[in-house]
């Protein structure tokens, strides 16, 4: 039988072990207190030290540092960099949902996030006016049932899996009484941050789900897909989750096609189908990770050239009220 307290307790005591201040960071990476900056914007620091203890020691320039470090340049403003640069306000019908795609629904069911990210293209977002309540839920699978073309079911955030087992579960229930709902998505970041999240109690309600599960999890660089990250992922894909990955290209953190081949091949290797690589949302306080359509491009050429097809994902951008992400085109640039 499962424990379900057990397991639990072990990913939470991993999520509660969170660095949120730069002494913290200085230390457990051996780096002067005085390589951070003193003044940044608004959106603080927090990342778990699960994920640190997978940066380089002594190194200020890591990768994965850099992804969750906050520096001055974000507050340095940049025309076209924007609070929300998808427009999802307008694409709010009810509280809870977001309805961009005609077959799909989105739903921010949490705020939290076990990291920030400095380029989060949500991180202005009024969780407040939109996260659903319980007593929400009936409004949402209203709209649903209203809206027959839609059959699937986008869990997002924040981040899901920063949710209790019993919450989720519960969460799926009310979507399984949907008839016409057929996938349950998830977008996550957790599986690379705190893999051990992806618990037995978990993995076997997916298994038993009515309906076809599908994780888009977010890795950005082959350091972050380590030996316990693989085999959690394995136990999900066995659990019959379909995997698939999405990237950001990040300016000076994967902008290199080796760097990104060894990614896909990480995430292959863990039965995860690398999916989307996404030019950056312009949000604002994010402007020094922008790369230029040119050298996105460029760069998805030598890809191509080192990966098998299927290990190169679709290079795309989301535009505000499209329903659909759109493809950029290789051969005008």
């Amino acid at each position: 039988m499962i424990n379900y307290l057990a397991t639990q307790k072990n990913w939470q005591n991993a999520f509660s072990d969170t660095i949120t201040s730069f002494a913290e960071l200085a230390q457990a990476l051996d780096l002067p207190i005085d390589s951070f900056d003193s003044q940044v914007g608004q959106f603080p620091l927090k990342v778990p030290r699960r994920f640190v203890q997978k940066m380089v020691k002594g190194d200020i320039h890591d990768p994965l540092l850099k992804q969750v470090l906050p520096t001055f340049q974000e507050t340095v403003q940049v025309t076209g960099f924007v609070t929300d640069p998808l427009d999802e306000q307008h694409a709010n019908p009810v509280k809870g949902i977001i309805h961009k795609y005609a077959s799909r629904v989105l739903i921010p069911v949490t705020g939290a996030c076990v990291v920030n990210c400095r380029y989060c293209f949500r991180q202005h977002f009024d969780y407040h006016e939109n996260l659903p309540t319980q007593n929400d839920w009936q409004a949402i699978s209203a709209y649903i049932t209203a809206h027959p073309t839609v059959n699937e079911v986008i869990l997002s955030g924040g981040d899901p899996l920063s949710l209790s087992n019993r919450r989720l579960l519960e969460i799926f229930t009310t979507l399984e009484a949907l008839p016409q709902v057929q996938t349950i998505r998830i977008h996550t970041r957790v599986p690379v941050m705190i893999p051990e999240r992806l618990d037995e109690p978990l993995l076997a309600r997916f298994a038993n789900s009515r309906c076809h599960i599908v994780m888009v999890i977010h890795a950005n660089h082959p350091n972050e897909i380590d030996q316990e990250t693989q085999i959690f992922l394995g136990k999900a894909k066995k659990a019959g989750v379909t995997l698939l990955n999405q990237t950001v290209l990040l300016k000076s953190i994967n902008d290199d096609a080796n760097t990104l081949a060894s990614l896909n091949e990480k995430l292959w290797q863990a039965g995860v189908l690398p999916y989307y690589l996404h030019v950056l949302d312009k949000v604002a306080g994010a402007s020094h990770f922008y790369i230029s359509d040119e050298q996105a491009v460029a760069l998805y050429w030598e890809l191509l050239a080192k990966c098998a097809g299927y290990l190169v994902p679709k290079l795309v951008r989301e535009l505000p009220n499209k329903p659909f992400k759109t493809p950029i085109d290789l051969y005008n640039h």
